[in-house]
């Protein structure tokens, strides 16, 4: 293996202009406009390169002939309007809604970063297992690399995986984020709000395989082997899929008041893709029939989450309602408890199948689903499957499997977090705070994925969990 030094730059450049508008006594707005420019990555030693889908040869900008840019051109049209508004309709109710723009930030540097030839593979290999190839005392063998002394070089066909941006400008995405949200004071100290709140992502970024095989026929299916002889992925990044958020959000919050703040809040969501990635791990079905079907939850989706925190300083001792004085209030007084509790949906995962029969390259396989409900059966542990594994067989014809992505999910987490703790005043300058602290008070195991490979012995067994058990911490703070 040989690299040359990368030493890629890449600028990103932010404007944003803002007017705050008292309309009324009860009504404001928010407006903005930002603009934002996101120039091509460069190297120091050159320009960017761009693999040539119609000749197999990559064109290294700035050098012969080939343009700085290798043809590659952005947007200079990036302009993000905002929105914010805020009724009070009462004294005790107020109305809110936002829109804005936002452009994705992702670095270009990540797509080329190692393309051909900045990473040159080169393997030698011996005439069997128990041969090697030549003696450590010879060294290495000189690495075949192209002449790039005119800019445009041929890729090896079967060997280097390609991935580059298409000719031509580049989509970066954009992301609408919107909201409306009511707010309401209620007695003893609370505040409610109910809010929809979503985002729409138009041209995500994610790879392009441009060379996935047509089911059945192996590397002969490959688009680009008739065309090119490329036998391997040929990735292209660009802005070209979508994706969507929507939830309703509870909130209510307690403030600090007769020593107990509450926080705490309910969201309801869901969060469609069509992958979770830009890079190579993107899209598990590639070939064109079936680019839809890559449509589905995300894979960081969590339909329920519940989390509540607060504090509350124990009323006992100097100050407080009871046990004002004597030997116990002076035991018991100056504590407090701080605590956190969560509860939340597992994350969805797919059940994949070996892609032997289907023999499509650079494509994934999902497992036939054979029952029309999959039960979930709740065991974990070897011999005790968390779902019904007998609703998914193999696939053994030549076809993609029945089943979608992220049809299942893992177990839902529950957590316990509580801390009880007193501070010891020295003198002026001193003070002294003892903390008994617990992670997972409830020693509750939080189960991983289980097994998702339909050929496994283990299929849909649990057989793994975090490292978060229980733990106790106890520990002592110097102020001064």
């Amino acid at each position: 293996m040989q690299n040359q030094m990368l030493t890629a730059r890449e600028w990103q450049f932010g404007w944003y202009a803002r007017d705050r508008w008292q309309v009324t006594p009860k009504l404001t707005l928010n407006l903005g406009l930002r603009y934002e420019l996101y120039p091509l990555v460069t190297r120091t030693s050159g320009e960017i390169g761009r693999f040539d889908l119609t000749t197999n040869q990559i064109l290294i900008g700035g050098v012969g002939n080939v343009p700085d840019n290798a043809g590659i051109t952005v947007s200079h049209r990036m302009f993000a309007p905002r929105i914010g508004i805020a009724y009070r309709a009462t004294e005790k109710t107020v109305v809110r809604l936002g829109y804005g723009i936002s452009y994705d930030p992702l670095p270009m540097s990540r797509v080329f970063r190692d393309p051909y030839p900045l990473t040159i593979p080169q393997n030698f290999v011996g005439p069997n297992t128990y041969t090697p190839y030549a003696n450590i005392s010879d060294g290495i063998p000189p690495v075949q690399t192209p002449n790039l002394s005119t800019g445009v070089a041929p890729v090896p066909t079967s060997t280097v995986i390609s991935r580059s941006a298409f000719a031509g400008l580049l989509h970066r995405g954009y992301i609408q984020s919107y909201n409306v949200a009511l707010e309401r004071q209620l007695p003893y100290q609370f505040v409610v709000s109910a809010a929809f709140v979503g985002t729409a992502t138009t041209h995500q970024f994610a790879d392009h395989e441009l060379n996935a095989g047509v089911p059945g026929l192996g590397t002969a299916g490959l688009p680009l082997n008739a065309s090119l002889g490329r036998a391997v992925s040929t990735l292209f990044e660009d802005g070209w899929l979508s994706s969507h958020y929507n939830s309703l959000q509870i909130a209510f919050n307690r403030r600090f008041a007769n020593g107990l703040l509450i926080k705490g809040a309910y969201t309801r969501s869901k969060a469609i893709d069509m992958t979770d990635d830009d890079g190579r791990v993107g899209l598990l079905f590639n070939y064109p029939p079936d680019l839809k079907r890559n449509r589905a939850v995300s894979g960081f989706d969590i339909p329920n989450n519940f989390e509540i925190g607060g504090v509350y300083e124990l009323p006992f001792g100097k100050g407080k309602p009871y046990l004002q004085h004597g030997v116990s209030g002076h035991v018991l007084g100056g504590w407090s408890l701080n605590g956190t509790a969560a509860a939340y949906s597992g994350l969805p995962f797919t059940v994949t199948a070996s892609s032997a029969s289907l023999n499509a390259p650079n494509n994934s396989q999902t497992a036939n689903q054979v029952l029309p409900k999959v039960e979930l059966l709740g065991g974990t542990g070897p011999g005790h499957p968390y779902y019904n594994p007998a609703a998914f067989a193999p696939v053994t014809t030549v076809a993609f499997g029945n089943s979608g992505r992220n049809v299942l999910r893992a177990p839902a987490i529950y957590n316990l977090n509580l801390s009880l703790y007193r501070s010891f005043p020295i003198n002026e300058r001193f003070s002294l705070q003892f903390r008994a602290e617990a992670d997972n008070l409830s020693n509750t195991p939080h189960f991983a994925a289980p097994n998702a490979n339909v050929s496994s012995g283990n299929f849909l067994v649990i057989t793994s969990a975090a490292m978060d058990q229980r733990q106790f911490r106890l520990g002592l703070k110097l102020s001064f």
